[in-house]
């Protein structure tokens, strides 16, 4: 057990090497598909090792049709790292927060918040919403890494997304449900973004932008979708005045004691990778 830990660890401290042509899609297109970032083994540790604090932590008992949509979308726990050391050797990836900073173009990343999102058999959809809606952060420099546990075929939901839909302003005050799929969905059809639904292969990882619509479809497998996501934000991240109650919840849960108008800074907000 010790010696596959220690693999995993090195797996996860090795640099992955972004290419020019990467950075430039990922400017242009608001997201990245990247191929091969982590390794068969590596996938089914983290699976495993996440897997376990989901079930243990999960406090969502009600059955799927007695839920709303966006309860139907998800089994939805943060901050694991907190409650679990393997977990947190996870999160705290510089192999992954590396490729965060390089592709935001800066010199360091800090944490905002980790989320596990395990779409259960049968679960529904999640509708087009924007990340940033929910973030009292300054700026858009911000970036999520969208992490399967298990090969993703179409059926079992994979993240979709809209195509450079991170400078469509449309939408950006609508909160994930039944209002936003509607609503974003016939704005982004209206200006004709592009519409991006792919598998994941076993390994392959995206990031998107906070400002990126994105979706997923229903999990029509009788196996769960099990999905680690881990959100960066540039080291020197200024807290803003919330402009909605979720702002406000999230300057509260996630940046706990930061300031408004000073760069995020708190013992649960640690640079996870710095050049």
């Amino acid at each position: 057990m010790l010696a596959r830990q220690t693999k995993v660890h090195v797996a996860l401290e090795e640099p992955f090497q972004l290419s020019s042509e990467q950075v430039d899609f990922f400017k242009q297109n608001g997201f990245i598909k990247l191929k091969n970032v982590l390794q068969p083994d590596v996938i089914t540790y983290m699976n495993e090792t996440i897997s376990n604090e989901v079930k243990r932590l999960n406090t969502q008992h009600l059955p799927l049709e007695e839920r709303d949509t966006y309860g139907k979308a998800f089994l939805q726990i943060m901050n694991i790292w907190t409650k679990s050391e393997p977990v947190k050797e996870i999160v705290f990836s510089r192999r992954l927060a590396k490729i965060a900073a390089g592709l935001l173009g800066v010199d360091g990343v800090r944490l905002y918040h980790d989320q596990a999102l395990y779409k259960e058999p049968g679960g529904g959809i999640t509708p087009w919403h924007a990340d940033q809606y929910y973030w009292p952060l300054a700026n858009d420099s911000t970036v999520t890494v969208w992490i399967p546990l298990q090969e993703t075929p179409l059926e079992m939901g994979p993240l979709e997304f809209s195509s450079q839909s991170h400078k469509l302003t449309i939408g950006r005050d609508q909160e994930i449900g039944d209002e936003s799929q509607q609503i974003v969905e016939q704005s982004l059809q209206k200006e004709g973004y592009k519409h991006v639904v792919e598998a994941f292969e076993m390994g392959e990882v995206s990031f998107h932008r906070g400002w990126l619509f994105h979706r997923a479809g229903a999990n029509k497998t009788d196996k769960m979708r099990s999905v680690m996501t881990i959100i960066y934000m540039d080291k020197d991240m200024v807290l803003k005045n919330p402009e909605n109650k979720n702002q406000l919840a999230d300057w509260n849960t996630w940046c706990p004691g930061a300031q408004v108008g000073i760069p995020i800074d708190t013992p649960i907000n640690p640079v996870l990778y710095q050049s």
